[in-house]
């Protein structure tokens, strides 16, 4: 986390652009936004400036935005509820889907379903995010109508409406994920397939289905639950397309406006939030290796 907080403090305070000119406007005099930019502390050296960062950051205090004002840690806590309904149903959209393709794919390799399977698998893989949502958007919200176009739904006006809401952004985003889980899971479980165990049920009388999921699948669980947790890095960035297509009001919106405008506190924070998040759950799938293969212990 200490080189995630050098990198990005680095990266956003030496790229071009200037807050204090954002906020002084286009008729700005250099004296104004000189005043403007000692207010806001951005003429002190680099490695001051650093260390006061770290030190909020130490103190539990993510900041003020520098064109709102408001408390950084506020402005999250406002858009963090429809990021995490986003990235919730995608996932168990994605898991729920693709693992019974990947299987059905390994189970009938190289038939026509196998095929189709890993078509589409391709197809998930290559077609963008944003170029996915305008095409549901289009289908299932501008010609079909069942689907509202934008926007979000809280879940304090009830489950379903929320669920409705989210779903076209869910699709979109969960397309890759999908893609990749289906993908691994077909492989990791070919090659689990051809183990003598496996023939050794089959020759018991045992249908293919019992030996298939009953044995053969949890044995090539490792990979596909790595690949789960790996493919959370592609939901923490397509958040941010998803959520500008869809007009969600989101953590990736917020990021989008931070960056545009430069806002250094709320970018700083929400990278932050961002890799802490990501690495938890990299140790919570380490652990889970333990639950599914008791050979491994640390």
């Amino acid at each position: 986390m200490g080189v995630v907080a050098v990198i990005v403090f680095l990266l956003l305070h030496l790229a071009p652009g200037d807050p204090a000119a954002l906020i002084a406007g286009d008729f700005a005099t250099a004296e104004d936004i000189a005043r403007i930019g000692k207010q806001l502390g951005l003429d002190r050296p680099l490695h001051i400036q650093f260390v006061a960062w770290v030190g909020q950051i130490l103190r539990g205090d993510l900041g003020t935005s520098i064109f709102s004002h408001l408390p950084v840690t506020r402005l999250i806590h406002q858009r963090v509820e429809p990021t995490v309904v986003l990235s919730v149903t995608t996932l168990v959209i994605a898991v729920v889907l693709a693992v019974p393709i990947g299987v059905l794919a390994a189970w009938r390799a190289r038939s026509w379903v196998d095929r189709l399977v890993m078509a589409l698998a391709v197809c998930g893989l290559s077609i963008p995010v944003f170029v996915l949502g305008y095409l549901l958007i289009y289908l299932f919200a501008i010609q079909l109508g069942w689907l509202p176009v934008q926007g979000y739904v809280s879940l304090t006006e009830g489950v379903w409406p929320c669920l409705r809401s989210i779903l076209l952004p869910s699709l979109a985003l969960g397309s890759i994920y999908m893609a990749l889980i289906a993908r691994i899971t077909r492989a990791s479980l070919l090659e689990v397939l051809e183990e003598d165990y496996v023939r050794t049920a089959h020759a018991k009388g045992l249908s293919a289905l019992t030996v298939v999921v009953g044995h053969a699948l949890r044995n090539a669980s490792i990979p596909i639950v790595t690949i789960i947790g790996v493919g959370l890095t592609l939901l923490i960035g397509g958040v941010v397309i998803t959520e500008s297509v869809f007009a969600i009001p989101g953590i990736g919106r917020l990021t989008v406006d931070a960056i545009l405008r430069r806002d250094y506190p709320i970018i700083q924070a929400v990278i932050l939030l961002s890799s802490g998040v990501y690495v938890l759950v990299n140790l919570v799938i380490d652990l889970v290796y333990t639950v599914l293969d008791p050979r491994i212990r640390y």
